[in-house]
């Protein structure tokens, strides 16, 4: 809970900080819970601050009221793409040049970004201090290149990455707990502490870890889009990599199974066609 003097410093009215603690009773702790207020500020009217089922529900009320607003669409314009130096085959791709959204979607993306940069912070703290061990990679700086993926994706695309895998292991489903549990060495951590910075692994979300050799994950990547096609479940695999990776030899040996899978399949399909249409 908030003080006093930082409710006022945050401009949340004087009204609602006549009391730096507010009382809840396990029971309507539990109405917060299940109703999705936990975080949302709530008035107490009841006994010496204490929160009220009245209470609760003018809470509802208004944030049921603000998601309405935050929910209307928003269009937002982009300025053309100029490619350069770009070899198409074919006709060159067009991209968007305007988007439909919404206020909440934004604020989401946000607090999610926001949400990365404080837990990125937190654990270059750590790492400082000695308390986590061996490597530590940081994706400070990139979120919006996670959020942007992470925007476009659904749980049934398959993510696979570098070392640099914090972020996405908190995007992929984890709490930040987790994260930090698993950097400092605790069972809590998606592989118990064990792997550490540079292991993390979420597979029931399709995110298939950080990997600590430079370029293994594109191999892993071609693998996981090869599944995505045999199992035809309409997903793709996103295989991420650096300007480190991008000399590696097994970045060219899976490009080049990638280009060989999609080539063999074009021209079975082709021969398909052909044999149905004699």
């Amino acid at each position: 809970m908030l003080s006093v003097a930082r409710r006022a410093r945050c401009g949340v009215p004087a009204a609602r900080c006549m009391s730096s603690l507010v009382k809840v009773s396990p029971t309507m702790a539990k109405l917060i819970r299940d109703m999705g207020l936990e975080g949302v500020y709530i008035t107490p009217s009841g006994p010496k601050d204490t929160v009220t089922k009245p209470d609760i529900d003018a809470a509802a009320a208004a944030k049921a009221a603000k998601d309405k607003e935050l929910a209307k669409p928003l269009t937002i314009d982009f300025r053309p793409m100029e490619g350069w130096e770009l070899d198409y085959y074919g006709t060159a791709p067009t991209l968007p040049t305007s988007a439909t959204t919404s206020a909440g979607e934004l604020l989401e993306y946000y607090e999610t970004m926001y949400t990365m940069r404080r837990m990125e912070i937190a654990t270059d703290v750590l790492y400082k201090g000695k308390f986590v061990a061996g490597f530590c990679h940081l994706y400070d700086g990139q979120e919006g290149v996670g959020m942007g993926l992470e925007a476009a994706a659904t749980m049934t695309d398959s993510i696979v990455t570098s070392y640099r895998d914090h972020c996405y292991q908190y995007t992929r489903g984890s709490t930040v707990a987790e994260v930090l549990g698993e950097l400092l060495g605790k069972y809590i951590g998606p592989a118990k502490g064990k792997g550490g910075s540079m292991h993390m692994y979420k597979a029931d979300n399709n995110f298939y870890g950080g990997n600590g050799i430079v370029g293994a994950q594109t191999s892993l990547g071609a693998g996981l889009a090869f599944a995505h096609k045999y199992a035809e479940d309409g997903g793709v695999a996103f295989a991420l990599y650096g300007d480190g990776a991008a000399n590696q030899g097994q970045l060219f040996e899976a490009t080049n199974t990638a280009a060989a899978a999609t080539h063999k399949h074009t021209h079975a399909r082709a021969r398909a066609r052909a044999h149905t249409h004699a």
